[in-house]
């Protein structure tokens, strides 16, 4: 098959999706032997494919296709010429923000949660109404659709009408080179030399979105926390700042343990790891997830979690996480107290976590993703006719349109 994938929806790797592309694009290296897989690639992300040479073929995209606006554009204007210039067998488009109307071939599409319906303010008005006025027309359009979770495909068959017969649920996998228990001291003196972190910690990587995210809760609860117990625990948040940050980083500011919260920014594909092991807890406090790598990846590498069980996080960590309700600042307290002092907990959940963790595997992830593609190649549930022309309307739009988008957050 000659298989296309859309990557420019990646934040240069700074988000979940781009996380999922990059991982999935090393899971199917082993059959680039057998298939032609071609990327779309916004030019300054090239390097993150570097591992693809000789294997996969990168098509640059001109980084004036960056911001939303004008990337919308193009995944509706020129992504579809390019895929019938490559004769594309397929085009996997793993976002459901950049889905395709017109058909150059059958479509793919992952959808990976359907936050504009469930979150109330999560993004601005613009993106929440492309989100639930135009997504549902274009995700109709797909010849498949991908779901990471069983709960993002009842939101699929609920927000979009349409019929779990059209979805295949394929689990976010684990890649098990980098996410695996280390030597936990080890992990700690790094730590402590390059973050000046000597204490235990709470751990909690996410970017910095309030509401969403919850942050505002956490550092409450960890108010609260050090108040009650007096523990010299300290609190470490990793992630990018995004919509509302500076909501979080006020709160960080006001709060009387203020000198005890260490925010790190985005972290790189090798400190990460090295957090996981040396975090003494981790906490995920999240409002809504249409999957949740990070406490996968946290009990991958022997770290003890604590979860929210909210939108598909229930599904993931299963009875391997502590739970509480991500909106009482009590319920979260306590259970960061009950575990703070309970070390034989604390190894209970480290034990449950790695047999968790187990189960997801990003070669299998590929594999089923590669099933769904040989599906659509065949034509199999094909339900609308190729369409080859651009809608009217929209058709006069030039490659070098000069457009005014907003900030690239998308």
């Amino acid at each position: 098959m000659r298989i296309g994938l859309s990557t420019s929806v990646m934040q240069r790797g700074h988000s979940g999706v781009g996380q999922y592309v990059l991982a999935l694009v090393r899971a199917l290296l082993v059959e680039a032997d057998r298939h032609e897989f071609t990327l779309f690639v916004l030019e300054q992300d090239l390097p993150l494919f570097a591992f693809t040479a000789g294997a996969m073929n990168l098509v640059s995209v001109p980084e004036r296709f960056r911001p939303p606006v004008r990337n919308v554009l193009w995944h509706q204007f020129h992504l579809p010429r390019l895929a019938r210039r490559h004769q594309l067998d397929v085009l996997h488009v793993p976002s459901y923000r950049r889905l395709l109307w017109q058909r150059p071939c059958p479509l793919i599409a992952t959808i990976h949660d359907l936050a504009p319906f469930r979150v109330p303010g999560k993004y601005n008005l613009p993106r929440m109404l492309y989100g639930r006025l135009v997504v549902p027309r274009l995700a109709r359009r797909q010849d498949q659709i991908i779901a990471v979770s069983q709960f993002t495909a009842g939101d699929i068959d609920t927000f979009f009408g349409i019929p779990r017969g059209r979805l295949r649920v394929i689990h976010n996998g684990m890649d098990r080179e980098r996410f695996h228990p280390g030597q936990r001291a080890a992990a700690k003196a790094d730590l402590a030399r390059s973050r000046d972190l000597h204490r235990p910690f709470f751990l909690y990587v996410a970017r910095l979105e309030h509401p969403a995210k919850n942050h505002a809760r956490l550092v409450a609860a960890f108010n609260g926390f050090k108040s009650e117990s007096g523990l010299p625990w300290q609190l470490v948040l990793a992630g990018s700042d995004w919509n509302g940050a500076e909501v979080v980083h006020r709160l960080i500011r006001e709060s009387p343990f203020a000198r005890d919260i260490h925010t790190l920014g985005f972290v790189s594909e090798e400190e990460l790891p090295t957090l996981y092991r040396a975090a003494d807890l981790f906490v995920f406090p999240s409002l809504f997830e249409g999957f949740g790598m990070p406490p996968v990846e946290a009990m991958a590498c022997g770290c003890p979690v604590l979860s929210s069980r909210r939108g598909a996080l229930a599904e993931v960590v299963g009875d391997a996480a502590a739970s509480f309700d991500p909106e009482s600042v009590t319920d979260l307290r306590r259970q960061m107290t009950r575990l703070a002092v309970n070390l034989p907990a604390r190894n209970d959940l480290r034990a449950k976590g790695l047999a968790r963790a187990a189960q997801f595997d990003w070669h299998s992830t590929a594999a089923s993703t590669l099933e769904v593609y040989a599906s659509a190649a065949a034509g199999s549930r094909r339900r609308l006719p190729i369409q080859t022309r651009a809608p009217e309307p929209l058709s006069w739009i030039p490659e070098d349109a000069t457009l005014r988008p907003p900030p690239d957050r998308a």
